[in-house]
C-alpha cells in the first residue's frame, strides 16, 4: 500500500522590505513520502524569497516537467520558475528556455553541495535569466526545527536577509549568491 502525502497547513504574514510587498498567505502544503522535511521548508522558503499572488507550489515531485514553484502570467507562460535541491545542468538549461526568470535554491552539506557547483557552474554563463542562492546547512536545519502540521510564521526580508518566527522561535537566515557570480 503506498503512503500518502503529509499535509501542513501554513499561515504566513510577510513582510519583504527590499522589495515593498508585504501579504498574509495561507497554503496548504502536501509532503510527499519521499521528501524530507529540510526540502518542505525550502520549498516554502522560497516562497517566501519570491511572495506573490501569482506564485503557486506545484506538484513538484510526482512531475518531471514542472519546477517546484512557478509564476505564470494571465497568458499562462512561465514568468518565475523556482526549484529546490541541487537540479542537473540539463533541469536548468530547460527551466532557462521555458522560464523569463528562474531561482535555483540550494541546499544541504558541503560534500553534496561543492562538487555539484563544481560540476556546474561552468556552464551556467550563457543564462542571463539564472539565480543562483545557497542556504547555509545550519540555517536550513534551524529552520526544518519549525516544521508542524500547522504552522504560522512572521517572515521579514530586509537587505536580503530573512527572519523567521513563529510562536516559540526566531532564526535568521542569510542566502547567499552563488549566481550571478560578481
Amino acid at each position: 500500500m503506498a503512503q500518502n502525502s503529509t499535509v501542513h497547513k501554513v499561515h504566513l504574514q510577510l513582510a519583504d522590505m527590499d522589495r515593498h510587498h508585504y501579504a498574509d498567505y495561507s497554503h496548504t502544503l502536501a509532503q510527499h513520502p519521499s521528501e524530507t522535511e529540510e526540502r518542505l521548508m525550502m520549498r516554502l522558503l522560497a516562497f517566501m524569497l519570491r511572495a506573490d499572488e501569482r506564485l503557486e507550489f506545484t506538484r513538484g515531485l510526482c512531475v518531471e516537467d514542472e519546477p517546484d514553484l512557478w509564476l505564470k502570467n494571465y497568458g499562462g507562460e512561465i514568468e518565475l520558475w523556482i526549484d529546490v535541491g541541487l537540479p542537473s545542468d540539463k533541469r536548468i538549461r530547460k527551466a532557462c528556455g521555458r522560464s523569463e526568470q528562474v531561482l535555483i535554491l540550494v541546499y544541504g552539506s558541503e560534500q553534496a553541495v561543492t562538487p555539484w557547483w563544481e560540476g556546474i557552474r561552468g556552464q551556467l554563463h550563457r543564462f542571463n535569466n539564472l539565480q543562483v542562492l545557497r542556504i547555509p546547512v545550519d540555517q536550513s536545519q534551524q529552520l526544518t526545527e519549525l516544521v508542524k502540521r500547522g504552522m504560522h510564521f512572521q517572515c521579514t526580508i530586509e537587505d536580503g536577509q530573512v527572519w523567521v518566527s513563529d510562536a516559540e522561535n526566531s532564526l535568521m537566515i542569510e542566502p547567499q549568491s552563488l549566481w550571478p557570480e560578481h
